[in-house]
């Protein structure tokens, strides 16, 4: 099994899929608890003298005001974690739940939290045995992080609450900790509060739909292409010369990979040839690879974002090298949220125009020959009619889905925390923005290569033709008359989604950008 070792200097996108999907193993690097074991020493000074600390000898919020005497501060490092622990509404994913505990363990290892290196080493282990803590959909404002979620992330350290063992089946937290032999940890001063502060949630949710996002940016340019065809267009748009003079670097390498799939077909170039002739193809089409590439460059950005985020220690207060203990403002999700928001509008943008291209392709008014619908008997068959509904009521939730919840703020904790980021909430959207992004991609290949297979006569590309036997084996049928067209689309969508589209065709081209 894979092991990813957490050091004190942040960690990588890779080693956050590795665990959050993978089931990575987890250790920590002998540096790492050299950190946690110095961080501590300063933390436990700064508890012995008389002078209260924030995070150390006070209670937090509108709360740190009041200095917590010695023998009250294991029990409000307990209750913190138990009051905080208050979400509500469904279970959120797996992967996700394992992202966030990784990256607060990220945190924790970089020495700047104060706490003991036992802890951490729990962290891991309950990571290593397939546990994982029973978080809700709601309960994060995004502002002194996801605090909610890590709660019930730390309530399972301290054997209480539940969590769903390596099973899936959902127990009490204490039962699974003893089952793996795993000792509850007791939270001493600090701990209770470094375990809760971070946007380590929106950050893991973001690492992953920067993962699936570029699966699916290649599908998307892959789509563009096979309609391209089926519409018998043109690849002169695709030219790298044009591209040079408008040099977004996304635009580039969509046009590459679309120039790609397109090399040798025998549908292009014919726009001028049928009883419609055309100048130039519809912005569907002839725009497709600057929809894509802002959104590709868009993925750069948040990526950059991303590794900063990785890199960084959240939590407040901090310790600092000096041996200084400072509260601040590094937990605020701001950051992250800004590129959630931005990635689920350039998602919706990219749904937006694949779905114009399937329209296009039943419209028999617009597709060059092609069969209203790409049905069998037009009128006794409705074809991809009501697939292309579906695609529209996608691309619709999509629009909604793309309004930014960073945009947004309300007050809480007495208007202590009076300016929150909603980072949490802009990443929960934008998993199921790219769930349906995925699915327009899928009714848009399904539409493409029926289409091309309607092309008597007419040889597609070897890319194309790779991707369509391909998606036959699958279990997608071709064209035909009527038949039951969810499992299809649902085989579509998980032909997209696991890659399988992307790999069909890169044994044909090489690797696309």
């Amino acid at each position: 099994m894979h092991t990813v070792v957490v050091g004190t200097s942040g960690t990588t996108a890779q080693d956050v899929i590795a665990v959050a999907r993978g089931n990575a193993r987890v250790e920590l690097s002998q540096d790492a608890l050299a950190a946690l074991a110095k961080a501590r020493e300063i933390v436990d000074a700064l508890a012995a003298k008389p002078e209260p600390v924030y995070g150390v000898s006070t209670g937090f919020g509108a709360l740190a005001t009041r200095h917590i005497s010695r023998e009250l501060r294991a029990q409000l490092q307990r209750n913190i974690v138990r009051s905080h622990a208050a979400g509500m509404g469904a279970p959120v994913e797996r992967e996700v739940v394992r992202a966030l505990m990784f990256l607060r363990l990220k945190t924790v290892c970089s020495g700047h939290t104060g706490v003991r290196p036992q802890v951490a080493q729990t962290m891991a282990d309950v990571l290593n045995a397939g546990i994982t803590p029973v978080v809700h959909e709601y309960g994060s404002l995004g502002c002194s992080g996801d605090l909610a979620p890590l709660s019930h992330c730390a309530l399972t350290l301290m054997g209480e609450g539940d969590a769903e063992g390596p099973d899936g089946v959902v127990r009490p937290a204490g039962e699974l900790l003893a089952a793996h032999g795993i000792e509850p940890v007791e939270l001493r001063e600090k701990e209770g509060l470094a375990l809760l502060n971070g946007t380590d949630g929106m950050l893991g949710m973001l690492i992953m739909a920067l993962d699936d996002l570029d699966t699916l940016y290649k599908s998307a340019d892959i789509t563009a292409a096979l309609s391209l065809e089926a519409l018998l267009g043109t690849d002169k748009v695709l030219a790298p010369e044009l591209h040079a003079i408008r040099p977004h670097p996304g635009q580039g390498a969509a046009a590459a990979n679309m120039l790609a799939v397109l090399r040798d077909s025998g549908l292009t170039g014919h726009f001028q040839e049928d009883e419609a002739p055309r100048v130039q193809d519809a912005y569907s089409v002839r725009c497709a690879p600057q929809v894509a590439g802002a959104g590709r460059d868009t993925m750069a950005h948040a990526r950059l974002v991303a590794e900063r985020e990785l890199a960084s220690a959240v939590d407040n207060p901090v310790v600092l090298p000096d041996g200084r203990v400072e509260s601040n403002g590094n937990f605020h999700g701001a950051p992250v949220a800004y590129v959630l928001d931005f990635l689920a509008i350039a998602a919706a943008d990219l749904g937006s125009i694949a779905e114009r291209r399937t329209d296009r392709l039943l419209d028999k008014n617009r597709s060059h020959g092609l069969p209203p619908f790409l049905a069998d008997d037009a009128g006794v068959d409705s074809g991809l009619m009501i697939a292309q509904y579906t695609q529209a009521a996608l691309v619709s939730e999509l629009k909604r889905l793309a309004v930014p919840a960073s945009a947004d703020s309300i007050p809480s904790s007495a208007m202590q925390e009076d300016h929150v980021s909603m980072g949490w909430s802009a990443a929960r959207k934008l998993r199921t923005a790219v769930g349906n992004l995925n699915r327009i991609i899928a009714v848009e290949l399904y539409a493409a290569t029926r289409a091309i297979e309607l092309r008597d006569g007419l040889a597609p590309a070897p890319a194309s033709r790779a991707a369509i036997d391909a998606l036959r084996a699958a279990g997608v049928q071709g064209p035909g008359p009527d038949r039951f067209l969810a499992p299809d689309l649902e085989a579509a969508d998980a032909f997209v989604r696991e890659g399988k589209l992307v790999a069909a065709v890169e044994r044909v081209t090489g690797p696309l950008a």
